[in-house]
This record gives C-alpha cells, structure tokens and sequence, in this order.
C-alpha cells in the first residue's frame, strides 16, 4: 500500500490496476477530470495484463472498434515520448495465413474491409508469406494479408507508462487497498467501501479485469465475463528469428506467434477452451499462473510444429498458463451499467486487452465527460446483456466456444452451438416439427428457415449459396405472392405509462406520437447529435399507455435511454413485458383472407387503415392486431398472451392452409425488407447515422419543437451530406453478399455494405450501404457513378438506388 494516505473523496474512483483501469484514469486527465483515484488490491498489472503476449492488431468487424486500436496502436507509439517510460511497442507488422481456399476467401474480405476503413493492407501469396516471415512453412498456404501498421508492446511496460501519464495529470493511483464494496444512494454510486477506509465519490470504474463480474455484484451490477485458461511457450534462440519479424497469425491452426529476444512466443485459441472454474477467484491472485496443461496445449503445438518446423529442437523456456476474462459474445464490456447510475464497466477483453485498452479507456473517459458515448460503440456496449446472461452456469458453457472464435472461421450468418434453448417462444416445439432451423438472438430461439420434407434443418456454411437458399426463396416468394406466417415473439416490448407518457416520449421522439389511441407511429429516438438511438414502433393504447416495439437485442437498451432522459419528477413507468406477449405476423397478398376467416372484425382498407392497431377476437382469443409492415407488403403484426399463443397458431395455420399459408423465418424476412430498403437499427441505423443520411426525414416531425437531437438535425437540415444510403443491386444474378463488402464508385472506395441478403423479387443479391463523399453526396452523385461491389477480391458490378426499384402496388420491379 501507498504511504500516501487514502482520500476521504475523490470525483471518480477506478477499481483496478491492469491496463485498462489505467488507460480510463490516464484518459479522463486528459480530458480535464483530474480528481481520480486509481486503486489496485495488488500491484499494477498484476491480475491478467502482466502475462499478456502483447500483439496488437487493428482491424475490425466495426469500423469503430477499429479506430479505437488505430488509436491505441498512436497511443503507445507515443507514450514513452511524453512519460519516459518505456513500452516495449514496436510497429513491426502483422501477417495472417491461409491454410485452405476458404480462408484465403476470408483474408481478401478482410482486405477489401480494411481498404473501406482506409486501413493499409495486402493480399500477398505465399512466396511473399515466406519472405517477410522466413522460418515457416509454406508450402500448405494459398496466401496471407499483410498489415504493416499492426504491432507488438510490452504489456506491463506499457500499463506503468499509462500510470505514469495518468499521476502527471493529477490522478492518485494507490496500491494494495482492497475494495470491499460500493454504497449507493437513490439507485447511484455514493462511495467505494474499501479495507483501508472510504471515498466518497460521484463516479465508479469497475476495471478489475477477471473479478469484475464478482466485484460488479456487490453493486448489482450484470458483468457477464468468466474465466478461461490461456496458454502460450515462451522458446531460446532460433535461428532466423530477428527483432522485426512480424506477429503471425495461422487461424487455421489456431496459432499465433510474435518475436521475443531472438525466440518466438507461441500461443493460441483452441476450438474447444478450459473455463477456469474458480468462484470467487482469490483476491491474491497476483502475479501468479496455474498449472501447465500439455494435453490443452497439444492440438496448438502439434500445428505449430507444422508451421514452424525448428520448433522441434527449439528450447522451451517457460510454458504461460493465464486466465483471462470471455464474455459470451467475443466483445469486451463498456459503458455506463443501465442498473446503477454513474457506475461504470471496462472489462472483458477476452485476450485482446493490450490492443484495446488504449482506445478504450478513451472511449469510456469521453463517455463519462460528455454524459454520453461520442461514437457508435454498440457491439462492446453493456446494454448489449440482459439478466439472463448472468447465469455462471451458462457463461462457462458458453465461454468454452468463443474463447475458440478468434480464430474459428468466420461463415456468413455463423450461429454459436453452446448454451441454446436459453429463452423460447410459446411454439417453439411446433415449429420445431415443422422443421425450423433455429438461429439465436439476445438468448432467443429463432426460426431462421424451415426445411422441406426429407431435409435436415442444420446450416451448412459456405461463402455462397448456403443450403438453406431455395428454402428463403420459396418463402421470400410466398410472402410476395400469397401469405407467409411469421414468428417474431422475440421483439423487445416495453408499456410506458403514466400521466407524463405523453410528453416525456413526445421529447424523446424525433416524431409526434401524440395520436389518437389505435395509431401505430414509426419514430427515431435521438442523441443530441442528430444519431440513432433506437428506431421503433410506438402504438398509442389509451390517453396514458403506450407500447413501444423494438428490436430484439436492444429493448434493455432502449428502456435504459428511456429511464436516463425522463425529465425530473416525471410521472411515467416503464415495464419490459417482452416475455409477456408471443408475436406472429401474417404478411401477404392473402393475409386478409386468413384473418378474416377467423375474425368477425372489419379488416378492410376502410374499416382497418394502414398503421392502425386495436383489439380483436381471433379464434376464441382475444390479441392486439397492429397493420405495420417489415417486409413492403399487406399484412399484421398479432400481439397474444403467452396464454394464448399455441392456440392461435394452430387457427391461423388451418385457416392459412386454403391460402397457401407458409411458414417463414427470419433469412427471408431479411431478404423482403432489404429489397424494400427497409432500414435495422444496428446496421443501417447507429448513432452516428442522422435520419437525413438515412433517407428517413420524412419520420421526423420538426413542429415538434422539444424532441432530443432536433437543434442538431436543424443545423444539418439545409445543408449538403457527406454520406447517404443506397440500395445496391448486383447485375450477375449469381453471387451472393453477405454484408461488410467493399463499395467502389469509379473503382475508388465509397464505403461498405451493411446488411445484405438475395433479393428473390429482384433477381440479384442485394445490399444497404452508405456512400461516402467528402464533396457532398446527391441524386447526381448516386446516379452518376459506375458502382461495384468488391467480393473477396473479385469486382461485380452493381445498380444504385435511393429508392427502391421494388413497388409492391404494381407488383414489378421499377427499371
């Protein structure tokens, strides 16, 4: 412990000292917060950060997961200039490799997403693989990617160096003080309890790496991570071995290596982990690793010894076993817990701590600052979990595969296998029988497609057309030309009710949902960037109830944007009742005939106009029936207790049997909104994204004076967009996209697509991008250019659209 006396208050109090904790405290002093307090029950970097191998590699999925390492990696080249001290980063390239053609189909989109990142990287063969790394093996590769921007650091070097940045601005760092627990007051953080005294505080930083999920539970905080072992050698001189080799990754093997004094350091993330089942974990864990495990290590060395064959004499020096945090997801854990207020997460890093910490202490550090998150960070947000995922009997089952995920391949629409059947609509077992192929979303079971007699409903992975194609063809069809069943019991519902509903969703609704009850409104909620909070449905149930319907993994989300932006003093509850309600959406030319055979209620366009909702007897049930549309044709959305559920799916299924009713999942209700140009929060739409990029002006009501983001859509509203959504067509009816695919205008890079499917109506696969232009981005700009849509390499020419070239009024398609 510090001879320096603990502080009675400080404003923000961070709890751990690994490289993460010190990343947030260095960051906020950056910002002008000085009055932190650091605190570590050990010695700095003690935990999981000191025995991490280090390499850092910048690109990722999502663009802005990317700029946050992009940030780290100009972060650490600077770091020992501005603290003196040193950080062992070295800029010396990453290279990846493929063993089978697959995977090379997997480093060209790689390479083509870092060219619409304006990351630098390669296609090289595998002459060129053996060039810039000279000891392997090559002659089993099709090729690699070489990114020369990617490095290597020393992970506890670099940890003191942020801590020594971090007290230049002001911050105390003390260590060997154990906390003990937070006291709240008014569901926000009051003080940090700990072993040498209190600090009152305003703020708190859950940063304590593998014991954040123990520690958050001492608040009632969800920190869904768990333990697994991780595993790498440490080798003596090898000879060709030099100071620059780049990082290697052989994904295929499962391996990694990276230079260390003229050795190797060799690590990887086998198919199948060893969860470190130690509840609680010991808080003098320090500095210390378990056991060696060559049996867990076998499947890495024997693909090393294939890759690296000197590593068959090579000296052993030191075998690494750490534990280190996985979530269930693969993403680390960041933000603000949507159960305490002021209490904040940067954790879970599941083994790439070193290359995020530094773009992400700074993104947590400007979240906390400017109140919200300054760019779009949902896939590492918090929010992402429900309390379900708390479960540690779930987590270890789950953490066993995505340890694995960094380096399994990456299939198109690949669904993880480990902890299913979490959470299940009322008719899961009938749709089982009728061969749904089920996918999983926010720990639902959902039907993804169905298949055909004598057809086994499993996915068979390709980069093409999947087997399950002409299944969503045929219901994709059956939806546009008869009627298609759907269930969608998994969308996040919320009631908000009370006699300030009104007005506090009037402010957080970038359109009037002040209607008359039965009318369904499709809003946007803002930040006060003008960005995407959450786009849903809000249908008015009386003069004080609403409910509101929201995508599946947002709903906790959306109901914590909800509770943090109601005014002072409001009178309004909010209540998920997602579990309550089944959802089944009858879409289709015919979709009228199979409701009226089982309703006595006026369905006509008269007697139940578009975006109208009420109740109505169905069979012997009573449900909410709501005229929206997710896929551009007639149809409506059935709200049915849970109750009630079976029975009003075995009526609608006899009554839809004279129709030509087919059962349909969500592959083809993909494929029928994107040829609609329907947008999705979480792809098209993000918080960075304003509804003038995403052609969704016409949803934002400006005689609405009071809604959050209207000064900024005002300031934008007249003037020209650097970005702007299109609806791209491939011309060759034979390839397929996936989404994340490249976009070239004259052959220079636009920006990439974000959601893709086949577009049966259309004849060619189509995709939602946004087109970016520094100049302006208009109906010239769109219309002018000659668009291609790059796919692992090869270049297909495609259409550009702003609006769909699809009328479901004139059943054609638009030239």
């Amino acid at each position: 412990m510090s001879d320096k006396p603990l502080p009675t208050q400080a404003r923000i109090v961070v709890v751990g000292g690994g490289i993460a904790g010190c990343s947030v405290a260095y960051h906020l002093t950056k910002l002008g917060w000085k009055d932190v307090v650091l605190l570590e029950q050990g010695r700095l970097s003690g935990g999981t950060t000191w025995h991490a191998a280090g390499l850092v590699g910048q690109l990722r999925n999502h663009e802005n997961l990317t700029r946050l390492i992009e940030y780290s990696t100009r972060l650490y080249a600077e770091l020992e200039a501005e603290t003196g001290q040193a950080t062992g980063w070295k800029a010396c390239g990453s290279l990846s490799i493929a063993r089978t053609r697959e995977r090379m189909t997997v480093l060209k989109r790689v390479a083509a997403k870092a060219r619409a990142y304006g990351v630098e990287a390669e296609v090289i063969s595998a002459r060129e693989a053996g060039e810039k790394w000279p000891v392997m093996e090559t002659k089993d590769l099709e090729g690699g990617v070489w990114l020369p921007g990617d490095g290597k650091a020393n992970p506890a070097d670099l940890t003191q160096a942020l801590a020594k940045g971090a007290r230049a601005g002001g911050a105390q760092i003390f260590e060997k003080v154990r906390v003990t627990g937070v006291e709240l007051d008014n569901g926000a953080v009051k003080k940090v309890c700990t072993g040498a005294g209190d600090i009152a505080c305003e703020y708190v930083v859950n940063a304590a790496g593998q014991w954040a999920r123990q520690f958050g539970r001492l608040a009632g905080v969800n920190v869904p991570l768990y333990s697994c072992e991780h595993f790498y050698i440490v080798t003596g001189l090898i000879d060709g071995v030099d100071p620059d080799l780049p990082c290697l990754r052989d994904p295929d093997g499962y391996i990694y290596f990276k230079e260390e004094v003229g050795g190797l350091v060799m690590g990887g993330f086998e198919p199948e982990a060893k969860p470190w089942k130690e509840t609680p974990i010991p808080d003098d864990f320090e500095f210390t690793l378990l056991e060696d495990d060559w049996d867990q290590f076998e499947i890495l060395m024997e693909n090393a010894l294939i890759r690296v064959p000197a590593l068959e004499t090579a000296e052993i020096k030191q075998f690494i076993n750490g534990p280190e945090s996985f979530t269930s997801d693969g993403y680390f854990i960041l933000g603000e817990a949507p159960e305490v207020r002021n209490y904040f997460v940067c954790a879970g890093f599941n083994s790439m701590g070193i290359a995020s910490a530094g773009g992400a202490g700074k993104a947590l550090a400007e979240w906390m600052v400017e109140g919200a998150p300054t760019s779009d960070v949902w896939p590492v947000d918090i929010r992402r979990f429900g309390a379900h995922h708390a479960n540690e009997a779930w987590l270890e089952e789950r953490v066993r595969e995505t340890l694995g995920l960094h380096y399994a391949m990456p299939w198109p629409n690949m669904e993880l296998v480990s902890g299913r059947r979490l959470r299940c609509s009322p008719v899961y077992d009938r749709l089982k029988k009728h061969g749904a192929c089920f996918g999983t979303r926010m720990g639902w079971e959902r039907p993804l497609w169905y298949a055909g007699d004598g057809q086994t409903p499993e996915m068979d992975y390709a980069f093409g057309r999947q087997n399950w194609f002409e299944n969503a063809a045929a219901e994709h069809r059956a939806v546009r030309e008869a009627v298609g069943l759907f269930d969608l019991s998994s969308f996040g519902k919320l009631l908000v009710q009370g006699r300030d509903a009104e007005a506090e969703l009037q402010r957080l609704c970038a359109n009037s949902v002040a209607v008359e009850p039965g009318c369904c409104v499709y809003t946007a909620m803002l930040n006060t960037r003008g960005g995407y909070e959450s786009d849903l449905t809000v249908t008015r149930l009386g003069h004080d109830r609403f409910l509101l319907v929201t995508g599946s993994a947002q709903v906790n989300r959306d109901r914590d944007w909800i509770m943090r932006n109601l005014g002072a003093g409001a009178n309004v509850t909010v209540t998920d009742i997602t579990a309550s309600l089944a959802v089944f959406a009858v879409m289709g030319p015919q979709s009228r005939n199979v409701l009226s055979a089982l309703t006595p209620d006026d369905l006509s366009n008269d007697g139940f106009p578009f975006a109208t909702s009420r109740e109505i007897s169905l069979g012997q049930a009573r449900v909410r029936a709501s005229r929206m549309t997710y896929v551009g044709e007639l149809g409506w959305e059935l709200y049915v207790p849970v109750e009630c559920a079976t029975g009003v799916y075995d009526d609608l299924v006899a009554a839809g049997e004279a129709h030509g009713l087919v059962h349909v999942g969500y592959y083809a209700l993909e494929s029928l909104r994107i040829e609609k140009a329907y947008r999705s929060w979480g792809h098209e739409l993000t918080p960075d994204i304003t509804p003038f990029e995403a052609g969704l002006g016409f949803a934002v009501d400006f005689e609405n004076h009071g809604f959050i983001g209207r000064d900024a859509l005002m300031k934008r509203k007249e003037g020209p967009l650097s970005r702007r959504i299109a609806l791209f067509v491939l011309k060759d009816p034979n390839p397929v996209l996936w989404g994340g695919e490249l976009i070239l205008r004259d052959g220079k890079p636009v920006g990439e697509i974000e959601s893709a499917a086949y577009g049966h109506t259309l004849g060619g696969a189509v995709g939602l991008g946004y087109v970016h232009d520094d100049g302006g981005v208009d109906r010239a700009f769109i219309e002018g250019g000659a668009f291609d849509i790059d796919i692992a390499g090869d270049i297909v020419p495609a259409k550009a659209h702003l609006r769909t070239p699809y009328d479901p009024k004139l059943k054609r398609v638009k030239a």
